[in-house]
């Protein structure tokens, strides 16, 4: 049984580097899927406290895409500018509400280029049944992201189905208890490498999408070092003043941001108002500081990608995956003063 590995366990390797400065380091990418899109690839998340319709204008501006929550109705998705719709998709999952809503955008004109379908579980039936569905409805429209899966098994699955993105990650997220409570998942680093090498070998697929695991700007470069056409992100754009999940703290008196994950108990009643018998929470919630505005966020971590460019001799994010080397570390920082 080989050992596989998270972000944590390694380094990107620095090489010689004509690349001077990281003023000289793009990382748009262009004309991406079937559909195409031109952006930076980075993703907020669709969780109810990140991919909120404040997120998406915000991180438009960026050029950054982002996957809005699926309790959203029509006209408040269709509200969002041009630009906010280009950089944002909706979301369904397997419920009716989600699908039906997506159907009433895509009645009225718009600037979406995808649509998220998710679920935790992307190695079901009737996951793939939903995929094929939209694809057959809507496929000539939109770009589909799809997931979640972590093997090559789910990248063919996902494919097969119609998928263009395949969302890979399984317990890795912070807000995320899967692993601790069913025992399932996959180091994120490895699951991203190993599906981006079976993602390179089908025809047609754009690409993988690295969800969850990046705790650090650092994390973000190695994803793209794994070969990610995008890297989705949750916790580290929590908090901000465009995400959601702000609540009222008696004991403060004051509203405080919080996170939580979408399958956690919180999620469960705050959404849904119940939790079925049959099913434990696998998220949790927790309150989390107050980070300003989500630009400060941005500029922190396209600058560390940028910078990791330069230490590889990448001007852009397909040259930093191609001229990337990894090791494996027992410890990757000093931790003397803190994290």
């Amino acid at each position: 049984m080989e050992t596989q590995l998270d972000y944590s366990d390694i380094l990107i390797v620095p090489r010689h580097s004509s690349v001077n400065s990281r003023s000289e380091v793009d990382l748009m990418r262009v004309n991406m899927g079937r559909i195409p899109w031109s952006g930076v690839p980075i993703v907020a998340a669709n969780m109810a406290t990140i991919g909120t319709l404040e997120m998406a204008e915000a991180l438009a501006k960026s050029m950054w895409l982002t996957c809005l929550h699926k309790h959203y109705t029509a006209a408040e998705i269709l509200s969002l500018s041009r630009d906010g719709q280009y950089f944002s998709a909706p979301t369904i999952g397997l419920d009716t509400t989600s699908r039906e809503t997506f159907r009433q955008v895509m009645e009225k004109r718009n600037d979406f280029k995808f649509v998220c379908i998710d679920v935790a579980n992307g190695y079901i039936d009737n996951f793939s049944e939903l995929v094929y569905n939209i694809r057959r409805e809507y496929g000539d429209r939109v770009n589909i992201i799809a997931g979640n899966v972590v093997t090559p098994e789910g990248v063919r699955l996902l494919c097969k189905a119609g998928a263009d993105f395949i969302k890979v990650g399984i317990g890795p997220g912070s807000a995320c208890t899967t692993r601790k409570m069913t025992g399932v998942g996959f180091p994120q680093f490895s699951a991203v490498q190993m599906c981006v090498k079976e993602a390179r070998q089908i025809p047609g697929l754009s690409g993988i999408v690295a969800d969850g695991g990046c705790v650090h700007p650092g994390d973000v470069s190695k994803a793209f070092a794994a070969g990610a056409q995008m890297v989705m992100l949750g916790g580290m754009l929590a908090g901000h003043d465009e995400a959601g999940g702000w609540e009222f703290d008696y004991t403060t008196n004051t509203m405080v941001p919080t996170f939580y994950g979408m399958a956690s108990e919180h999620a469960m009643q705050t959404h849904y108002n119940q939790r079925n018998h049959y099913r434990a929470a696998e998220g949790k919630r927790v309150v989390i500081e107050q980070k300003g505005p989500v630009e400060n966020t941005v500029r922190e971590i396209m600058g560390g990608v940028r910078s990791a460019c330069t230490y590889v001799g990448a001007k852009n994010l397909d040259e930093l995956s191609k001229n990337s080397d990894f090791i494996k570390v027992n410890r990757q920082y000093n931790t003397a003063f803190g994290d």
